[in-house]
């Protein structure tokens, strides 16, 4: 399948400010529309479909922005997809530029579907299978600090001691337990969400993390993120180079 990117209707998406019809829930309760995806049977050319409304802004590859306005997607676990994107539709997280994009109606319509045609959890499966197993981008959004600065240093202190547990060794995650990967992520993005978490303003944060990290300094966040950022991603999760382009599009 090609498709183009739908760029005559970024402002009509902008402006929908309807609600979602998925009930909130509390960090990860079992049940509902995230439940519903893991559980279906994706289909390919579907998430192509749905998945362009998404690269107005994390771009065709999935590649987000390295100033870390937009996260990268590419590559991340597909539980992982599942839970945040069912969660901003549920409103129980905060993002008003995605949201108008992640409504019913418009997953619905780019794919070709009208209301009561398609269970909406199914094309939340489609595209995150879809996102999940596009290459990364092999040079994603840096710190400051290369490994010949202390802060380099003392960020692999902080999340050897704060990190590996849930994000792992490599910062490669835990799809089953809903653990994002974090190599290959935008350093930008991270430190955002890194504070938005450890001050309270992410509402489906873990709370395991918001406890771990509540006491960490301004400049002790930007250490572990530095880290972070510069943690090598498995060569076969890349793509083959930075002017890589996604081939289902034209």
């Amino acid at each position: 399948m090609k498709a183009k990117p739908m760029v005559k209707t970024l402002a009509a998406l902008l402006g929908v400010l309807g609600c979602g019809s998925v009930v909130a829930a509390g960090w990860n309760e079992a049940g509902g529309e995230k439940d519903a995806a893991m559980l279906l049977t994706p289909d390919r050319e579907r998430g192509i479909a749905v998945y362009e409304v998404c690269s107005a802004c994390h771009l065709l590859e999935g590649w987000g922005l390295q100033d870390g306005t937009f996260p990268q997607l590419a590559g991340q676990h597909r539980n992982v997809l599942i839970k945040q994107l069912a969660d901003i539709r549920a409103k129980n997280r905060d993002n008003p530029t995605m949201y108008p994009f992640a409504l019913d109606e418009q997953i619905m319509a780019v794919a070709g579907f009208h209301k009561g045609e398609i269970d909406p959890a199914q094309l939340v499966a489609d595209v995150t299978a879809y996102i999940a197993k596009l290459p990364m981008n092999p040079e994603n959004g840096k710190g400051p600090w290369n490994k010949l600065f202390p802060e380099f240093a003392e960020g692999k202190k902080l999340y050897d001691k704060n990190c590996v547990q849930c994000h792992g060794e490599k910062g490669e995650g835990h799809d089953e337990k809903f653990f994002p990967k974090v190599h290959g992520q935008h350093y930008a993005y991270m430190l955002r969400q890194f504070e938005w978490i450890r001050d309270g303003k992410r509402r489906n944060a873990n709370p395991d993390m918001v406890e771990q990290i509540k006491n960490f300094t301004d400049k002790e966040m930007q250490m572990v993120i530095n880290y972070v950022s510069r943690m090598p991603v498995p060569k076969e999760y890349l793509a083959p180079s930075k002017d890589y382009q996604n081939p289902d599009y034209d």
